[in-house]
This record gives C-alpha cells, sequence and structure tokens, in this order.
C-alpha cells in the first residue's frame, strides 16, 4: 500500500513537472502569437484582451517567413542525410571491429558535444572561410552542419552497429550472398531504428541552429532561427517571436511522433527474427 501511494505522488511529481516545464511555455507562446496589435497584452492583464490570427498573417505575407521555410527545410533534411553518410564508417569501426582503446575512441567522438555550441559554431565558421568553402553559402551551412552534429550520429549508429548478431552475418555469408544483399539481410533491420533517430535528431539540431546560418549565410541565406533572432534581438518584437518559435517547435513534436511510430515499425528483435 505505501509503494503504491509513493509511486502515486511520484507520478503526480512528474505531471506536474511536465505542466510547468512544458505546457505553461508553450501555452504561453500560443496566446503571444494571438495578440491583436489593436490591444496591446500588458502585464496587468492575466489573457490578451483581444486575440487573432493577424501576427501569423502578417509575418507570412510580409517577412522573409516563406523563404526561410523553404531554406531551412531544405538545409536541414540535406544536412542530416550527409551527417548519417559522414557517420557509417567511423560507426561501423567503432561498433564491429575490435580494437585497442576502442572505447576512448567512442568517449573522444562525444567531446565536441561537451563545448558549447556557439562556440564551436564561432570557429567552425573561421574554418571554413580560411578553407574558402563559403563561395557556395547554402552548401557550406550544409557541410558545417553536417559536422558539428556528426558526434550524434556518430553514437547512435554505433549502438545499432553493436546490436547487428554475428550468427546473421555469417549465415549471410554461408549462403553466398554478397555485400549489399549481407548488409540488407544483416545489418539493416538492426541499423534501421539508428538511421531513422541519427537523421531526424541532426535534422532537428539543425533546423534550430543560428550561429552558422547567421554566419556564413547572412545576408543571402535566411533562416527560421535567424528570423526568430531578429525578433528577439534586434527589434524584440514578441508576438512575432511567438510565430517562429511555434513554427520550430510543432513540426519537431510531429516528427518526434512520427519517429516513435517508426522506431515500433522497425523493433530489431521482429525484424531479425528474434524475440
Amino acid at each position: 500500500m505505501n509503494r503504491l501511494r509513493l509511486n502515486n505522488i511520484l507520478m503526480a511529481l512528474v505531471i506536474t513537472l511536465a505542466f510547468i516545464w512544458l505546457f505553461i511555455p508553450f501555452a504561453m507562446a500560443v496566446l503571444w502569437s494571438l495578440v491583436d496589435p489593436s490591444q496591446p497584452w500588458t502585464a496587468d492583464k492575466l489573457l490578451p484582451p483581444a486575440m487573432s490570427f493577424y501576427r501569423w498573417v502578417n509575418m507570412w505575407q510580409n517577412s522573409s517567413l516563406q523563404p526561410a521555410l523553404l531554406t531551412s527545410y531544405t538545409l536541414a533534411p540535406s544536412a542530416a542525410i550527409l551527417s548519417l553518410l559522414l557517420a557509417f564508417p567511423t560507426s561501423f569501426a567503432l561498433g564491429r571491429i575490435a580494437f585497442p582503446g576502442r572505447e576512448v575512441a567512442k568517449t573522444l567522438c562525444l567531446l565536441p558535444l561537451v563545448v558549447p555550441p556557439f562556440i564551436t559554431a564561432v570557429f567552425f565558421t573561421a574554418l571554413l572561410y580560411r578553407l574558402g568553402l563559403t563561395a557556395w553559402r547554402p552548401g557550406a551551412i550544409i557541410f558545417a552542419h553536417a559536422v558539428v552534429f556528426l558526434p550524434f550520429s556518430i553514437r547512435i549508429l554505433t549502438v545499432s552497429f553493436e546490436t547487428v548478431r554475428q550468427d546473421h552475418i555469417d549465415a549471410a555469408r554461408d549462403l553466398g550472398a554478397g555485400h549489399w544483399a549481407r548488409f540488407k539481410a544483416a545489418y539493416l533491420p538492426a541499423l534501421r531504428p539508428g538511421i531513422y533517430a541519427s537523421l531526424l535528431i541532426v535534422f532537428i539540431q539543425s533546423i534550430e541552429e543560428f550561429a552558422i546560418a547567421f554566419i556564413v549565410g547572412s545576408p543571402d541565406v535566411v533562416t527560421i532561427p535567424v528570423l526568430l533572432y531578429s525578433a528577439l534581438g534586434q527589434d524584440y518584437v514578441r508576438p512575432n517571436a511567438a510565430v517562429l518559435s511555434l513554427i520550430l517547435v510543432i513540426p519537431n513534436v510531429f516528427l518526434m511522433l512520427f519517429l516513435e511510430r517508426l522506431l515500433k515499425s522497425a523493433n530489431p528483435t521482429l525484424a531479425s527474427g528474434k524475440g
């Protein structure tokens, strides 16, 4: 009985924290995005005195939101795919090949995540200029995002490679399967969840990244975070910033839910015939 009561208390605490941490900021962003400019929302009012979709319509028609959306949703998937391709060789080596210092190498691959993202972005941007890779600014941003967020892909795919069963590889080899057929039969079922997760995480990191997109792309390449920085920094129009924040957050929530369904459908134990 005491254990059940403790579980109920902990569950109530988790729900309360989730409400404070997630629901309240999201609700405030929604309310700010609906503030009508005819009647400003002041601190003495609990709710906006007048609400409308004016801010959404105005941002869509009279700002750089449309090209920024196209740019962001072009750069982010490209960076995610490139990061995945770059991570494959290293992840295979860390996940399938036994060599001295492998655990140290895994840790070293994660060290860039310890450095504050803005510092990494500034120094990496300087490197891009040094190498002369900024002539094609969108390509430079894609390459920079793919490399900066490479540790996420490496770590996820390394774990996925470690779950590949050696007896499946041996069985495919004994049956005369070539390299591609062996990869498709033995590796891909176990790697599929990691591939999905890697693509999604790098996509989200890329679409929310500001420093590289601003320093390398400005003024020709404008992304949603760059617009958000302008709304919060230079102009400080809070309702416009709320609109941009929701445009960033809402698709990511749906993508996370979609990933969850993909991961359930790509259960490696079911795909491998084990379970």
